[in-house]
């Protein structure tokens, strides 16, 4: 059995588009893995199939709907239960703070900087979801989203006082710029 599984998550504090949570076990060594936000995009492009080559992976998407319907945390939950799910490992090992009550989760800040299992997981998160942000920015032109990838930048939020949400739009993600409850605006992380 593998020792270790490493997941991370993109898509946790934008306004529109998924949640995507990777789960990485490392069959062959990748050079160059590092937290997918120190990489530019042409680099975390250029590790995604070296990646999806040389491990045993799990992706899981949860959609605007579903977050507004279960919550951020719990869509994180069942995620990261569907990799355990999916991939066998002695340890599993999760970015961040807290390991969401599962019990034989661990957990690490910055875990996707130092630790390559993690990185790739992060790796595989940021790159699958850009993708999706990219691939359905035509069918939501008025939005941009293939430039902010649906995190909170002002221009964004402009677009949404001038259309309103669409149907990738987090809802229950509230704005101060719209009279809304306080969320602020965000920073994008790319």
């Amino acid at each position: 059995m593998d020792m270790l599984c490493g997941i991370d998550e993109a898509g946790r504090g934008p306004l529109a588009g998924p949640l995507v949570v990777a789960g990485v076990v490392i069959i062959n060594k990748i050079d160059e893995l590092d937290d997918s936000k120190k990489l530019t995009e042409k680099k975390r492009e250029e590790l995604y199939p070296k990646i999806i080559e040389n491990t045993k992976y799990h992706i899981v998407f949860k959609s605007a709907k579903e977050i507004d319907e279960k919550g951020i945390s719990s869509c994180l939950k069942s995620s990261i239960q569907e990799i355990m799910e999916n991939l066998e490992a002695v340890e599993y090992l999760m970015d961040g703070n807290t390991s969401f009550g599962i019990s034989n989760l661990a957990h690490k800040i910055k875990a996707d900087a130092t630790i390559k299992e993690v990185s790739a997981a992060s790796i595989l998160a940021k790159v699958s979801r850009d993708r999706y942000m990219y691939e359905i920015a035509p069918q939501f032109k008025d939005y941009d989203f293939d430039k902010h990838k649906g995190y909170g930048t002002k221009a964004h939020i402009e677009k949404i006082k001038q259309y309103g949400r669409s149907s990738e739009h987090r809802k229950t993600f509230k704005l101060k710029a719209l009279g809304e409850e306080n969320i602020g605006v965000q920073k994008s992380l790319f």
